[in-house]
């Protein structure tokens, strides 16, 4: 209409132009003559009126993340249909809202649906003080602090994983239901000031427990104590154990009770179990150990490596699940305090 007007035709010829009334064509003009290209802007009527306040979303935010156990409900999850129907007949307070508008809410409020995890707390005594003392000495000890630990059971099966492939084409491994090779377990040791991750097999028995390159007192010229972080297996408690420990200077250091996490060496076994043991099919042991052993080999080549590096922090911090709490007992605040 404008165009047509700044043409030089006349309201008649406009409207017949554009099939519209010979009003529509003037108010359309006079609007433009008075605010310019501003009339071009629609008019929105502003569509339907909110059906929900800003308390009423709250609310909805509240049941959402509430446990429907709590709330009488027969069932340990909410579904969309379920909340729905809850806040429906709510006792004092009716929200009607449809399932699609329920997500988007949802979403939109950073409520997603995840699966649960568990969480073992230790309820050692003494919890405290062991978990001072393994931050003590990987602070300001760890040129001689080591971690060791057990990864296994090992058995010979074909196992899944996740890899690049092409859409609704992934790799394929062969299942198998008898395994008649047994299981095995290799020990870990990490070096907390070197960054490197090495493994060998398993003893039978306490009195056969490696006492491994990575641990010798005698390497160290200075004859300065050397740390051993590891959790209450029994075979690290035997006699023999603490008497070598406490023959060569090597104090050990044991986790709390259930309280296994806090090994620093429980963040290399997830990577090991990844990207040795997923998406594999190894014929024997002696093979899987020659693959654990290539693995590690890298590992410990690219120790610095900032991805590497940045890989390690995620995977230390996932296990020891820092989300504001210190060790998975006390807050942040208290502990610098």
């Amino acid at each position: 209409m404008l165009l047509a007007s700044a043409g030089g035709n006349t309201v008649p010829v406009i409207a017949q132009l554009v099939q519209a009334d010979q009003d529509t064509v003037r108010d359309v003009i006079h609007r433009f003559n008075e605010i310019g290209l501003a009339c071009l802007d629609p008019r929105w009527a502003g569509g339907r009126p909110r059906l929900l306040t800003p308390d009423d979303e709250d609310f909805v935010i509240q049941t959402a993340t509430t446990r429907p156990r709590k709330l009488g409900q027969p069932f340990t999850r909410w579904s969309l249909r379920k909340l729905v129907a809850y806040l429906r007949k709510v006792h004092g307070r009716v929200i009607r809202i449809g399932r699609e508008a329920l997500r988007t809410l949802l979403a939109r409020r950073g409520v997603t649906f995840q699966r649960t995890k568990t969480w073992k707390e230790s309820t050692g005594p003494d919890r405290d003080t062991k978990l001072d003392r393994i931050e003590h000495v990987i602070e300001h000890f760890p040129d001689r602090t080591f971690a060791f630990d057990e990864f296994g059971p090992l058995g010979i099966r074909p196992t899944s994983g996740s890899c690049w492939a092409e859409q609704s084409r992934p790799d394929r491994v062969p299942a198998t239901y008898h395994r008649t090779h047994g299981v095995s377990y290799f020990h870990g040791c990490y070096s907390i000031g070197d960054v490197s991750v090495g493994h060998q097999p398993p003893p039978q028995r306490h009195e056969q427990h490696p006492h491994g390159p990575e641990v010798d007192p005698g390497r160290r010229p200075d004859g300065a104590p050397i740390y051993v972080i590891l959790d209450n297996l029994s075979a690290h408690k035997g006699a023999k154990i603490r008497r070598w420990a406490k023959n060569n200077k090597v104090e050990l250091c044991f986790t709390p009770t259930q309280a296994s996490w806090a090994n620093p060496i429980e963040a290399h076994f997830g990577p090991l179990r990844q990207f040795t043991l997923a998406n594999s099919h190894h014929p024997n042991h002696t093979v899987q150990t020659r693959e654990l052993h290539r693995y590690l080999r890298w590992r410990n080549a690219n120790a610095r490596h900032p991805d590497v590096l940045a890989a390690q922090r995620r995977e230390r911090a996932r296990i020891r699940s820092e989300k504001g709490i210190r060790w998975g007992g006390r807050p942040l605040t208290l502990a610098a305090a």
